[in-house]
């Protein structure tokens, strides 16, 4: 986030881009707005190339991960959970610090105005805890080029940049933190007998940080809130 960079929380994409199939394994590293964000850690193998094959529809809904409980990485705290991102000015910030392809590709997809589940990432219960607006659609990521910065890259050069970022906004907390677990329930029961989570990237894709969402899924999980924890 450009004019809130300062506001770099370490957002790092709670692992997620190592696999949050769990919960606090997930080490993604990513920051947002200077913060590691739990959005895509730089994951080994990441691939160049979409997931997705050129005639799938476009995702219009998203999950981000990031941590909300502090963990130090070189000496900087990486933390940055969704009270960080509505603490800051305009409630807006970038997010900064995927080094997953499969994430970054998703990122260059999203639309100004599109939806996003804040995700709690790599701590004592993942989940999501709210949802926030992506205000700003993908443009370089800066922090590539910072050597200070922990996601550094010395392969990325100015003319030839390999990242992204996006910004966000805080747009309300979710009625009831919806936990990690509870949404695992529903994907096995929708797998057996059919339903929206059958096919979750959050499960099928555990280790990015960054992941799409169909209207289904999103619309699923939102009725949640109004539902007795399962």
């Amino acid at each position: 986030m450009p004019p809130e960079k300062k506001a770099r929380v370490g957002k790092r994409t709670a692992n997620s881009d190592k696999g949050d199939g769990g919960d606090a394994a997930s080490s993604a590293k990513e920051r947002v707005g200077g913060k590691r964000k739990a959005a895509a850690s730089v994951e080994s193998g990441g691939s160049k190339q979409s997931s997705e094959s050129p005639g799938s529809p476009q995702p219009c809904h998203w999950l981000m991960k990031s941590e909300p409980e502090s963990r130090f990485e070189n000496g900087i705290d990486v933390k940055f959970g969704i009270e960080d991102l509505k603490a800051l000015p305009n409630q807006t910030s970038c997010w900064d610090g995927v080094r997953n392809y499969q994430a970054r590709n998703f990122m260059r997809q999203m639309k100004e105005g599109q939806l996003a589940f804040f995700y709690h990432s790599n701590c004592k219960e993942p989940g999501i805890a709210g949802i926030m607006k992506i205000m700003k659609e993908a443009y370089v990521d800066h922090t590539q080029f910072d050597k200070k910065d922990v996601h550094y890259d010395a392969t990325s050069k100015p003319d030839n940049p390999k990242w992204s970022m996006v910004d966000v906004q805080y747009q309300r907390m979710v009625k009831r933190f919806l936990p990690l677990s509870e949404l695992k329930k529903y994907h096995l029961q929708h797998r057996t007998k059919g339903g929206p989570l059958k096919d979750m990237a959050l499960f099928t894709r555990a280790r990015l940080s960054v992941q799409p969402l169909t209207a289904e899924e999103f619309d699923f999980v939102l009725s949640l809130e109004e539902k007795d924890p399962l």
